[in-house]
């Protein structure tokens, strides 16, 4: 069995929920979506957070529930976008989990980024922002313990890459 959880990080719209769930499942483990657990938490959408009560808010509840969900064991959990800029959340996920990044090209994110309204930054930004916003990110996703490129691949061949990472790694012991 995996002794530490798996933490997925990236931009929005990079697919950790969907490959979360898929991975969770394979695994057997617990799956947990950071941004699904803030609506429960706060009984609204993550848009009418930011426009009821702002980015401040919303980041401070992110960090706490953050916190609380990486306590768990066995799981396989969803960071928001922004979560891993955090350094209370990265300290954690680095003492109690391993941390994958699903990286793609700007461009991408981009595309899957301007079919979806969901996203609260992603409606206040232009492409040129959103572009700033991922290289600024970008710096802190490297910390991850793991970069997965997910350029060109589909939902299994991603799972497929992290599944190889932990049986290299040993994780299964």
């Amino acid at each position: 069995m995996i002794k530490k959880n798996i933490v997925l990080i990236g931009m929005m719209a990079a697919g950790k929920s969907t490959i979360g769930f898929k991975l969770a499942k394979r695994l057997n483990f617990n799956f947990f979506d950071i941004d699904n657990e803030i609506e429960k938490s706060e009984g609204q959408k993550i848009i009418n957070i930011f426009v009821d009560k702002g980015e401040g808010h919303f980041r401070k509840v992110e960090e706490k529930i953050s916190l609380i969900f990486l306590e768990k064991k066995n799981c396989v959990i969803s960071l928001g976008g922004g979560a891993f800029l955090n350094e209370k959340i990265r300290k954690k996920i680095n003492k109690n989990s391993h941390s994958f990044w699903l990286n793609w090209k700007i461009k991408t994110i981009l595309g899957r980024i301007s079919n979806n309204n969901k996203r609260p930054l992603a409606l206040k930004l232009n492409n040129k922002d959103l572009a700033n916003l991922y290289r600024k990110r970008s710096k802190f996703y490297k910390l991850s313990d793991y970069k997965i490129n997910c350029e060109k691949k589909n939902k299994n061949e991603i799972i497929k890459d992290i599944f190889k990472i932990l049986q290299n790694e040993n994780y299964f012991n």
